[in-house]
């Protein structure tokens, strides 16, 4: 039950509802980690209320507005100042806490059977433990207080400790003005440590966001927290890629004593060699503690922001008594980047992870992202930075350190950021390089070597492109082959390793297979150069026209052309997909079982179910659960699909390409051009399908989520089974360990399901500089009335613009019109064949809408800055594929 208003002494849940200003960040966060279902320990806070009651009732509030206005950074150390804070910290002791504030303590303390027993009293100030400062050891701490006369005293000694030379000194330094930081009171029961210490969720030192580091020793932790003694530390990968952190390094420390209870109140320091030799945690507890800072993270810090947690070991459980934001992480970029701001840029990201990505989703995604990145230069011997992170979140969408990677592919292989730019897509400028010859001296020399070792290692991996895809395929298919509903909870654990393992390992694959079409893409463009100048892209683009390579994001849109001209014949499938009851789940029993679509139908989901829109986040469910978009598509073609019609126009536009090559190039040389398409055409098909078998991986990861949510929904630990995605994978295999009852997540999906549409409503900046985020100037219209952006498919087509910000709004789009979309991942193919041209808000040569509007031999335009509120909605547009022009009619 609530108190009523006015109270002075709130409970865990009553702090968290008063909200930050009335108790202090602490006592707040102490109320969430409550609220989520952590241990902590039984107590509340006293409000900020009652310390300015307390200033109120002791006549100080005219010598503490005077400090607050006189008192400086410049002049604090002058005696006089130093004299003034040493009177009202003298008079705050003296002083005598109200009355009503006094019995409400006493009074609630006593019900909660903890006024005689040893308690905790904490500082907890309104700015303290934010993101903005920690005030880490400024205020004070009582610990083994007993008795209220001993409780009083020390919730007036962190009074007092506001006005130390050290706080006010902090307080200036980070220009935060005294009304900021009003002291709430933590009173709490004091637990039996067995051991105890501080746990961050990064690693404070180096950056690294990767691991965990643990410093614990026996005793209470005041030890490790005053830096009294040198404690164990503890290193652990917290990776997605297992379900649990594990132990990679272990540091002993000295531990030269331990801080224990004081007979008659307070701490002493015992110092002692019994402790030295011996283990704090052990691997069984570590891994407990390691889940239990990632529940934190993900609960406190939304898996963005780390966490410094202070926890308790009681010789059972884990006991966490305080958990803050790390505020100020070490910034880890190359040395020829210290000067200048870190450019985040969502430009390429924006073709896969476009999304809000699910709380299931989201430590999965970054981490592969930044694997896949990382390995273009551990394999060729190139050392990154320790702690460099290439992706960060930013209100829930992905974003890379552009800054970082311009100058890695620079430094690393000799690519200058503006061919690193064409490639990547997005509205980022170019670092600037003071060296525009890369590969002159010994550096240049180890830049080509590295190149060519680079350029192995892609050749390697696409020759082993099939073997990687079946020993993938059949891992799944063994894992898989049985439902889940048998597997013991923790059974899964095992499971989700499994599906880790194939994930960390194809990381390594898919970092070489992505870039299987850039290699011969460079050689092909540059013969083309040779004879074409400027209009070697415009003649590449015709040459990739309906390859036979068979892109598999391609080619299921040329199967979906199929199935509605087989629909167009099948009049029964025909009438049963027009009706507007037809359930498209239910496609299985509505669908007559002779029906010839049926029979395609059913083949297409074989070979493309696991597919999705936005497949990445496992959230969205696969074709094969809910085929609702692929029938849109069928239904609104099935009067104008005509395949053949396709083809013979991508057979027309590349004999136009090749008679020019023909007319221009040597025959001698027509051999290897025609070998280099093909070879291009290859490259382009592994990247696509090496994207199909990463959505065989997510989809494994669904298919557990799925069994989990039924599991839980009839547990009643969640209120329907979507509801897992709102989890995370530490909280699921908490309970699934039995470690944790599930109590608080109702309250963690409910906030993360608001949180999500709150993002979801946020235009994506284009860039974040440092931590601002800024939007591009849309393009400007040329004076011919047209805008500019990367021509990446050839051609000349006119329509009615259509914009769709998600593919699932395809049903506006008809026959013939224009598709302008914000970006393009493989759940956008299908409509590319409705649409007379593409145009993309970002993008690259090498992007997936480059790659199959080249492949369908539809014109399109890319990386046009906010295209999205220069076109409008009905105009008539002419979009010209080959010099990348777009006219406004």
């Amino acid at each position: 039950m609530m108190k009523p208003a006015g109270s002075y002494f709130l409970t865990w849940d009553e702090a968290l509802q008063s909200g930050v200003q009335q108790v202090g960040g602490k006592g707040w966060n102490l109320g969430r980690l409550a609220q989520y279902g952590f241990k902590i320990p039984l107590g509340g806070v006293l409000t900020t209320l009652a310390y300015e009651e307390f200033i109120r009732h002791n006549g100080l509030k005219a010598e503490v507005e005077s400090i607050s206005q006189s008192v400086t950074a410049a002049n604090i150390d002058e005696a006089a100042n130093q004299e003034r804070l040493r009177r009202l910290r003298e008079m705050i002791g003296r002083g005598s806490l109200p009355e009503p504030i006094r019995e409400e303590l006493r009074t609630t303390l006593l019900t909660w059977d903890i006024l005689k027993k040893p308690v905790a009293v904490r500082s907890s100030a309104a700015a303290e433990d934010s993101v903005r400062a920690s005030f880490a050891g400024i205020h004070e701490s009582f610990l083994n207080v007993c008795g209220l006369d001993n409780i009083v005293a020390s919730v007036q000694g962190c009074y007092a400790s506001l006005w130390s030379n050290q706080a006010v000194v902090y307080r200036r330094k980070l220009n935060i003005s005294d009304a900021e930081v009003v002291p709430g009171v933590v009173v709490m029961e004091m637990v039996d440590a067995q051991a105890a210490g501080v746990g961050f969720t990064c690693d404070p030192q180096t950056g690294r966001r990767d691991l965990l580091v643990i410093n614990a020793n026996f005793g209470l932790g005041e030890s490790v927290v005053t830096g009294a003694i040198e404690p164990d530390t503890y290193y652990l990968d917290s990776g997605p890629w297992s379900a649990l952190p594990w132990l990679i390094e272990r540091k002993a420390g000295r531990k030269e004593g331990v801080t224990r209870l004081k007979e008659g109140g307070g701490t002493q320091f015992v110092r002692t060699a019994e402790y030295s030799a011996r283990r704090v945690l052990s691997d069984e507890n570590l891994e407990r503690l390691g889940l239990l800072l990632l529940r934190v993270f993900e609960a406190l810090g939304d898996c963005d922001q780390h966490q410094d947690v202070e926890w308790v070991f009681d010789g059972r459980d884990f006991i966490l008594v305080q958990a803050r934001p790390v505020t100020a992480l070490p910034r880890r970029t190359f040395a020829a980047l210290t000067n200048h701001s870190d450019i985040w840029s969502n430009g390429n990201y924006r073709d896969a992870v476009p999304m809000v990505l699910s709380p299931l989703s989201r430590r999965l995604a970054i981490n592969t992202i930044d694997a896949i990145l990382k390995y273009n230069f551990s394999e060729v011997g190139y050392q990154l930075p320790e702690g460099l992170q290439f992706s960060r979140f930013f209100n829930g969408r992905l974003y890379c350190n552009l800054s970082a990677l311009q100058w890695a592919m620079f430094d690393a292989v000799g690519l200058l950021p503006s061919g690193f730019n064409r490639g990547f897509g997005g509205h980022q400028p170019e670092i600037e390089i003071k060296d525009p010859q890369p590969f002159k001296g010994l550096r240049g020399k180890k830049r080509l070597w590295r190149g060519i070792r680079y350029a192995m290692t892609v050749k390697q991996a696409v020759k082993r492109a099939g073997k990687t895809r079946a020993g993938v395929l059949s891992s799944l298919e063994s894992l898989t082959e049985k439902e889940f509903s048998h597997l013991s909870d923790s059974e899964f654990i095992r499971l989700y390793d499994e599906f880790g393992r194939l994930q960390f390992e194809f990381a390594r694959e898919f970092t070489y297979l992505s870039a299987a079409a850039s290699l011969p893409m460079g050689k092909l463009l540059n013969v083309l150069t040779k004879y074409f100048a400027g209009k070697a892209p415009i003649v590449f683009n015709a040459l990739m026209v309906g390859g036979t390579a068979g892109i598999t994001s391609a080619d299921h849109g040329y199967r979906l052309v199929e199935l509605a001209e087989i629909a167009r014949q099948d009049n029964e499938a025909a009438r049963i997909i027009a009706d507007p009851s037809f359930d498209p789940v239910q496609w299985q029993e509505e669908l007559p079982e002779g029906s010839a679509f049926k029979k395609a139908f059913r083949e297409f989901i074989k070979e493309y179910g696991h597919r999705a829109v936005y497949e990445l986040d496992m959230i969205n469910p696969r074709w094969r659960e809910d085929p609702s978009y692929l029938f849109g598509i069928i239904r609104s073609t099935v009067d104008t699909a005509d395949l053949g019609k396709l083809k013979a126009g991508q057979k027309e536009k590349f004999e136009q390409a090749w008679l020019e090559i023909k007319n221009k190039v040597p025959a001698n040389k027509h051999s290897a051009i025609k070998k280099l398409i093909a070879e291009v055409q290859e490259g382009a098909a592994v990247k696509e399908e090496t994207k199909s078998v990463e959505a065989l991986v997510i989809g494994a990861f669904r298919l557990v989520a799925q069994e989990l949510g039924s599991r839980f929904c009839t547990r009643a630990m969640i209120a329907e089974q979507n509801d897992i995605y709102f989890c995370t994978w530490p909280e699921l295999v908490a309970i699934l360990r039995g470690e944790w009852d599930g109590q608080g997540l109702r309250g963690l999906i409910t906030e993360r399901k608001a949180l999500m549409r709150e993002r979801n409503a946020i235009a994506p900046p284009d860039l974040i500089m440092d931590d601002v985020p800024k939007y591009s100037e849309p393009a400007a219209r040329a004076s011919g009335n047209f805008l500019t952006g990367m021509p990446v498919a050839a051609g000349r087509a006119s329509g009615l613009a259509r914009l769709l910000s998600h593919p699932d709004e395809g049903n506006r789009l008809q026959p013939g019109e224009v598709l302008v979309a914000p970006s393009t991942d493989p759940g956008w193919t299908p409509l590319f064949l409705k649409a007379s041209a593409v145009i993309v808000e970002t993008g690259g040569f090498l992007s997936h809408g480059a790659i199959v509007a080249r492949e369908y031999g539809i014109p399109a335009v890319v990386n046009i800055p906010g295209v999205m509120q220069v076109i409008k909605e009905g105009m008539q547009v002419e979009v010209d594929g080959y010099q990348g022009k777009i006219f406004l009619h």
